[in-house]
């Protein structure tokens, strides 16, 4: 197909989550021409729907991380954001509890870790202290963290997209990427589905979560070792029936690849447990009841009146992986030119938690790097 067939835009963003949103958002507010192409029939189908919806303080990062500085910056502007657009949230704060002596040494180091990252506030409970704040608790010790919060994230996500149409951008569902390729002055892609879509941007920008590094490959142009493997580490939720017996989010002492099996409260004050780690070779969403046995011996150790029944499956949200099981713990990839050479691309691999938090932070780096 020749390039005279292309329709020229300024800007594409591929991907309806919660980063591309708030990506399309800060692009449309620095007066570009944006055009959001989504695969899905709507805004936020996978990771962004299918998560724990906290808002984290920037807690457990390595220090100087792209993840621990997008979410710090991406925290304060969150709440700002849902302050001044209504979105519905709660600061209600987190414990994160030990339930034996090796676990109370290491909070010292989660607190350590966390004020090195700019987390305000943390605060070294003993047992009866974090018991007088949470009764139904158990523990050894416990470390509060004052800035966790939760947030209604479909409410967050239609509060971006609202933002972004009323500065010009455009929605474009049912619009799979299905090929594209590097040209003097930008990338042309070719865009799928009922009203397909040639198109001819000075930016693309690959916010495609899970399949991110997949949509990298279809570009050609784009140096293949600078497109990283994808994983798939499944969380499973399982929801509580009856009223929640916290008030704040109740988290363990971190477990590998993920931060343990915790209890998170939505808006609506249901709880819920979750999630695991269950690495798998596709994506599938279905919630094994069978599992709910590690979930009860899990929650037991700091809630030991969990009753048996009261665990229903919920949902399950898939991490958008680049490393494999038992590699060092990744960090946010945000590829400009600078690092693969081509021009007009921006690539965002490995957006997994705290990618809602760090949302705004996210959106506001890219929009930097894309200036023209």
């Amino acid at each position: 197909m020749s390039s005279s067939s292309f329709e020229s835009v300024d800007c594409v963003v591929i991907g309806a989550g919660v980063v591309g949103l708030a990506v399309a958002r800060a692009l449309a507010l620095a007066g570009r021409e944006v055009i959001v192409v989504e695969a899905a029939e709507g805004i936020g189908t996978e990771t962004s729907s299918r998560n724990s919806e906290v808002i984290h303080a920037g807690i457990y990062y390595p220090r100087g991380s792209l993840m621990a500085r997008t979410c710090v910056a991406g925290r304060h502007l969150l709440y700002t954001y849902c302050a001044e657009h209504g979105v519905p949230h709660r600061n209600c704060g987190k414990l994160i509890v030990a339930t034996n002596d090796d676990e109370s040494a290491r909070l010292v180091e989660i607190k350590g870790r966390a004020e090195v990252n700019g987390v305000e506030g943390m605060r070294l409970l003993s047992a009866a202290e974090a018991m007088t704040m949470e009764p139904n608790l158990h523990c050894t010790a416990a470390l509060l963290s004052p800035r966790t919060g939760i947030v209604d994230s479909h409410s967050y996500m239609l509060a971006l997209q609202g933002d972004a149409e009323a500065h010009g951008a455009m929605l474009a569902f049912h619009s799979p990427v299905m090929q594209g390729r590097a040209v003097d002055g930008g990338i042309e892609l070719e865009v799928g589905g009922a009203e397909p879509m040639n198109l001819r941007c000075r930016l693309v920008v690959n916010s495609a979560g899970l399949h991110a590094p997949a949509l990298a490959r279809k570009i050609a142009g784009l140096p293949s070792d600078r497109i990283p493997s994808a994983y798939y580490a499944k969380g499973n939720y399982f929801t509580l029936t009856g009223s929640s017996p916290f008030s704040r989010l109740i988290y363990p002492v971190p477990v590998p690849g993920g931060l343990g099996v915790h209890i998170t409260i939505d808006m609506g004050g249901q709880a819920k447990f979750g999630p695991d780690v269950e690495w798998i070779d596709g994506i599938d969403y279905a919630v094994d009841p069978r599992r709910a046995d590690k979930f009860y011996a899990a929650v037991r150790r700091y809630w030991p009146e969990l009753k048996d029944g009261t665990l229903q499956p919920g949902y399950a949200g898939i991490r958008p992986k680049i490393v494999p099981p038992g590699a060092p713990a990744q960090d946010f990839t945000v590829q400009g030119q600078a690092d693969h050479s081509v021009a007009g691309l921006i690539n965002l691999f490995g957006i997994e938690s705290p990618g809602l938090t760090a949302s705004l932070a996210l959106a506001e780096l890219v929009r930097d790097i894309a200036r023209p």
